[in-house]
């Protein structure tokens, strides 16, 4: 079954201040005031549950801002899963952040692709292992923990994973209210796999 292109988008579009109730209204404004100064992106669907989106936006607030890993493998991270989803959404936001944070052109290209990517840093590589194996097996190897908690520490590597299963369902949410990605200047969007 095919869908066009138009018909992917919308499921669940912002809602107008008049359709929310009382809750709602609440959590959107506490969204607003914290660091991500509105409701965009995966808020817009999850403002539809107030209650899940509440204390899921505090655990992303953290992981995002707070956690015990560098920006540059948290951003990284988050591509590897954003791929794994085809989540062209946080596709588009984490790219010119991971740019940012130091992850190479060539790097997020093999990684839109597909591939593995050829010339990751030492952290990228670390983290990549470890998250494509969690994805493949459900665990990981002695080996890779042991790598990880080598690299990152116990609480890098808890966050790690915490970024993995946070971003897995941010994605899942995406995909299925198809709320659309914001288009950066530079940034390509996801192709299907495989292609």
């Amino acid at each position: 079954m095919t869908t066009s292109h138009a018909s992917l988008f919308h499921r669940m579009p912002p809602l107008a201040d008049r359709a929310m109730d009382e809750v709602q209204r609440a959590a959107a404004a506490e969204l607003i005031a914290g660091p991500r100064k509105g409701v965009k992106g995966p808020f817009i669907p999850l403002l539809r549950s107030p209650g899940l989106m509440a204390p899921l936006q505090k655990v992303g607030e953290y992981l995002r801002f707070q956690s015990a890993l560098p920006p540059r493998v948290s951003e990284f991270a988050t591509l590897v899963v954003a791929r794994s989803w085809t989540q062209q959404f946080e596709w588009f936001v984490h790219v010119p952040l991971a740019r940012d944070a130091g992850t190479t052109q060539q790097t997020i290209d093999d990684l839109g692709e597909g591939r593995r990517p050829a010339a990751m840093s030492d952290d990228e590589r670390i983290a990549y292992d470890f998250i494509v194996e969690l994805l493949a097996h459900r665990e990981v190897s002695d080996s890779s923990y042991a790598e990880a908690v080598s690299r990152f520490g116990e609480r890098g590597v808890v966050d790690l994973v915490g970024i993995v299963g946070y971003f897995m369902l941010i994605s899942m949410v995406l995909n299925v209210a198809r709320t659309p990605p914001t288009t950066v200047a530079a940034v390509e969007p996801l192709p299907r796999l495989p292609r």
